[in-house]
């Protein structure tokens, strides 16, 4: 990554760059836009991806980032070029039969697996969710938006309020896009919380596997996280329910965060996918993925091959269990018609482990295996994670999670066991 200059983005673009949550300022500090110049333009942290100390043990942060080309930021009626689309993901990830390069501009065959339900955990009402997804999924070829395969849900009972920046609802239908791109055949449900309190973040995971339970299965995606704290393995419970298997992200900055390093949950990392003259060559680490030892949760008996072998794992847990794309500047395209801090994008490219929660999860459902937990689907996963036929191991780049890591052969804590190869092993 080049040199990191943040700057107040409201005053950049001549925009209101305060944030207000569930009607009210935090009185606890405002959250605002920042940017800065990645490789391929102008990245920028939305205010509802800005962590706050004081949060821990109380309200939770998207985990996205938005590249703006040639640092201009104006709507786009087709999708930027280059990026990552449906097909290209596919491609990288052999969920189709990967043929050269991979190239965005050239690969159409897109994933064709999923079954049950895909359910996606968000705070906030999305107004637009199903539009943006029916847009997505026309302009890729995938199956048409129908009530008998995307639903939203209100944990509550009644509609939320919006986020006023704009930025949970641009989380929201990354979320969904990312599912239906990479599990087409499933039902993707967004789940949406009244607020970003863990209050009602947690009552709504509790919400979405109830469902998932119903249906026979499914896996349940949380794009969000928020510091350690004491006294979060008392949450362990919330994330249980049979045949149901918990992601959530990592994080957009070295360390840990919850709920990923829960027992009970898969900690979904980040990478960056690298290419010439848009030809996919290699996957490395992406440096501003989550990752480390946990504060507070202790060693899980499925990874205890790791703490064995690699000496990396010691009594705590270590997050990620294992990694998808996530670095803005080699993001993936989505599109969004709610405003985002007063203006419509559109079609952009994001980044962030929010890309990597949802995908991972589709991933996961499309491998049908349906595992009787969390706990189940990662011994599962560490068991065979040295199987090069399902899993590819990153081994290029650095980190900063766990004291200035190197990616190295086997586990670490830049991208976990490494990147789905396929389905097998999941």
């Amino acid at each position: 990554m080049s040199e990191v200059k943040f700057t107040r983005i409201g005053a950049l673009f001549g925009m209101t760059a305060l944030a207000t949550w569930g009607g009210a300022v935090q009185a606890a500090g405002a959250r605002h836009e920042t940017s800065y110049r990645g490789v391929h333009g102008l990245i920028v942290v939305p205010a509802s991806s800005q962590a706050l100390p004081e949060d821990a043990g109380v309200r939770a942060h998207t985990n996205t980032r938005i590249l703006f080309s040639h640092f201009v930021r104006a709507p786009s009626n087709s999708p930027p070029s280059g990026y990552e689309t449906p097909a290209s993901l596919a491609c990288v990830y052999a969920f189709v039969t990967p043929v050269p390069g991979c190239n965005p501009a050239k690969v159409t065959a897109l994933a064709t697996g999923g079954s049950k339900l895909v359910i996606l955990v968000d705070a906030y009402d999305d107004p637009t969710a199903a539009n943006d997804l029916g847009v997505y999924s026309k302009q890729f070829g995938l199956p048409a938006i129908t009530n008998s395969n995307f639903e939203v849900a209100y944990a509550s009972g009644s509609k939320p309020a919006q986020d006023p920046s704009g930025g949970w609802e641009l989380e929201e239908s990354l979320d969904i896009e990312m599912a239906h791109a990479l599990a087409p055949n499933a039902k993707v449900i967004l789940v949406e919380a009244a607020s970003a309190n863990n209050s009602d973040l947690l009552a709504a995971d509790t919400y979405a596997a109830n469902l998932a339970v119903q249906a026979g299965g499914g896996e349940v995606s949380n794009s969000w996280g928020e510091g350690e704290f004491s006294g979060e393995s008392s949450y362990e419970g919330t994330f249980t329910g049979g045949n149901v298997v918990f992601l959530a992200s990592t994080g957009d900055s070295p360390g840990t965060e919850f709920p990923s390093v829960l027992q009970n949950v898969i900690g979904a990392g980040g990478t960056s996918i690298n290419r010439s003259n848009g030809n996919f060559t290699s996957q490395s680490t992406w440096t501003d993925g989550g990752g480390g030892d946990s504060k507070y949760i202790t060693i899980p008996t499925y990874q205890a091959a790791i703490k064995k072998i690699k000496k990396i794992v010691g009594k705590d847990r270590g997050v990620p269990d294992f990694s998808f794309d996530a670095n803005p500047d080699t993001g993936v395209v989505m599109y969004d018609s709610t405003p985002y801090e007063g203006q419509v994008l559109d079609w952009l490219v994001v980044g962030g482990t929010s890309v990597a929660s949802p995908a991972l999860a589709a991933t996961l459902n499309s491998a049908g295996s349906f595992a009787a937990s969390t706990a189940a689907e990662l011994t599962t996963v560490y068991n065979g994670y040295t199987n090069t036929a399902n899993w590819t191991d990153i081994v290029l780049g650095t980190c900063s999670n766990g004291g200035g890591n190197k990616a190295k052969k086997g586990y670490d804590y830049c991208t976990g066991i490494g990147v789905p190869n396929g389905y097998g092993g999941k």
